[in-house]
């Protein structure tokens, strides 16, 4: 594959505000070998909650059904949908701009928020309509759990891996559809926060199910620096996970073994990594070392920086936009 070097974008002239990189010594390494590439060394036996085990798993994505428009502008109509993702019904929400088709499809990944409060299609609504404006369908997935989708009893026991079989499951839904709107032969994914993290998944467990992925703000593909910041602080949280998995510095294998960072070399698609300088939700320090782990992988990866811009984007939003497309353009 072509390399693509880290494009280190500083994009407008907003202050740097709230970011705060922290050292990466104080991260606990998840790398058996403390390398980025230590892909080989978990394969010799791994955790049924693991990569390498959803690796080994058969994920199936069938019965993609469209309901009637819920919603239509001048460019495109709105849909519910639903989806199976093995045994999983999945709901969410579809665009599609009027006219015969076929057209380019991007699956999107929204990022966390309470399965109370969530609603389908919440999360990247304007990322919704602006991609279909453009011309592309664009499916929304909700995951498992969420709107009117199957609830699966084990997705905080298994670290919802589960979310990663939606996505993936998404793609084959669209290929195996028959819609005709649908290139089956150009579909991309964009994944923004906990999506975001959830897209450095499927590149590496279904290298080739997405044509192109673009992450935003994404969390870290080292899940130690998620537990640290999401986890290890808050017994809630972190204690069942502890008990049942071990802590990292207890049973560094394990977390090595759900952490997307030792598989980059079975990545084979391009990826765009956006991120903000002053995001003090995701580090944008965890995007770097990302985008550098791929690069010295030879991977095709662009990180563009925006400066001054906190994680949920917005002056330099369409800023972003603009080059989401450009990139989907040239590579779907």
């Amino acid at each position: 594959m072509k390399r693509h070097w880290i494009s280190l974008v500083i994009a407008g002239s907003l202050g740097l505000a709230g970011c705060s990189n922290t050292d990466e010594s104080e991260t606990t390494s998840a790398t058996p070998s403390g390398s980025a590439t230590a892909s080989d060394s978990p394969t010799e036996s791994f955790d049924p909650v693991s990569l390498p085990a959803l690796m080994q798993t058969e994920i199936t994505g069938t019965d993609l059904v469209v309901g009637d428009a819920i919603g239509s502008t001048a460019n495109y109509t709105r849909h519910p949908i639903t989806y199976k993702a093995n045994e999983f019904t999945i709901s969410g929400i579809m665009n599609i701009p009027k006219g015969d088709g076929p057209f380019p499809t991007l699956v999107l990944g929204h990022g966390y928020i309470d399965t109370d409060i969530y609603t389908s299609g919440r999360g990247l609504k304007r990322e919704q309509d602006y991609l279909a404006n453009q011309g592309y369908i664009v499916l929304h997935t909700d995951y498992r759990n969420h709107a009117g989708g199957d609830d699966d009893p084990n997705i905080d026991s298994t670290l919802r891996l589960g979310y990663t079989i939606d996505v993936i499951a998404a793609a084959r839904a669209l290929r195996t559809s028959g819609l005709p709107q649908v290139d089956i032969e150009k579909i991309g994914y964009l994944g923004r926060s906990m999506g975001g993290g959830i897209g450095y998944n499927v590149a590496t467990v279904a290298p080739n199910e997405y044509d192109a992925i673009v992450l935003y703000a994404p969390v870290s593909a080292n899940y130690v620096d998620n537990f640290n910041k999401w986890g290890r602080d808050m017994p809630a949280v972190g204690n069942p996970i502890i008990e049942r998995f071990g802590s990292p510095e207890e049973t560094p294998k394990f977390w090595a073994g759900i952490s997307a960072e030792n598989y980059f070399d079975k990545i084979d698609d391009p990826i765009m990594i956006h991120h903000g300088s002053a995001d003090d939700t995701c580090q944008l320090a965890w995007s770097e070392r990302a985008a550098a782990q791929m690069q010295a992988l030879d991977k095709d990866v662009t990180l563009h920086i925006y400066e001054g811009e906190q994680h949920s984007f917005g002056p330099q939003w369409e800023l972003s936009m603009q080059r989401s497309v450009e990139f989907f353009k040239k590579n779907l």
